[in-house]
């Protein structure tokens, strides 16, 4: 029995380590990505720089004030950051739509955060991350990039904050009775659907997860 229980100590201490790993691998994806993003605007701003001199230089100042003004247009359309109202909640948005994004998966949300909510942020972040992890997971399984998408809606429902994450799915979904099971290949594959669940039960919310003809959605919600 001794030896039985420190066998399944050493698998539970393997398993939780690969998902570390995965969790500091999808970090550095994440910051990577930002990174890269920040190269190209760094590009951009001296390009942008030149040309203006170059106006300015042949005093060429109407068509100065034209370049500034598509210049102002186009970093308004530009501003794809997600605005919750939660500092951490739009940090781990961002960071996960902007991945998705360099992915070629389309992403479309729709999130709003009260401040005062009796929910832990980093339990939120967890939920959030986990969802959006396993969705841009599915949507890469997806051959055609044109079919690959995200839904993510996060707001007010019923008294409850609702969490909603709608996505392609490429390949198999694996279920045993009503329970999905990951189809992640590393050793850490299920912990991130298990946290989630213990996470919903600590606040004695309620979780459905459905499947059809390719899309695959998960509801979450939790009492406020």
């Amino acid at each position: 029995m001794g030896l039985l229980n420190f066998l399944f100590g050493r698998m539970i201490d393997n398993r939780i380590a690969a998902f570390q790993n995965d969790l500091i691998t999808k970090h550095c994806d994440e910051v990577q990505n930002i990174y890269g993003q920040m190269r190209g605007w760094r590009h951009d701003y001296h390009n942008h720089l030149q040309t203006m001199k170059a106006h300015l230089a042949l005093g060429q100042t109407g068509e100065l004030s034209d370049y500034l003004g598509k210049l102002d247009r186009d970093l308004t359309s530009v501003d794809t950051m997600i605005k919750t109202g939660n500092v951490m909640i739009d940090a781990i948005l961002n960071s996960k739509i902007s991945l998705a994004v360099s992915r070629k998966i389309n992403v479309n949300t729709k999130a709003t955060v009260p401040g005062d909510i009796n929910i832990s942020e980093v339990d939120l972040c967890v939920i959030i991350g986990n969802l959006l992890d396993n969705a841009m997971e599915a949507c890469l399984k997806q051959p055609n990039e044109t079919e690959r998408f995200i839904r993510v809606y996060i707001g007010i429902l019923k008294e409850q904050l609702y969490i909603s994450v709608t996505n392609s799915v490429g390949g198999e979904i694996k279920k045993s009775g009503k329970t999905y099971i990951s189809t992640k290949d590393s050793a850490s594959h299920g912990f991130g659907l298990m946290r989630t669940d213990k996470i919903a039960d600590k606040y004695s919310g309620y979780i459905n997860r459905q499947n059809e003809d390719g899309v695959f959605a998960t509801e979450v919600m939790l009492p406020l």
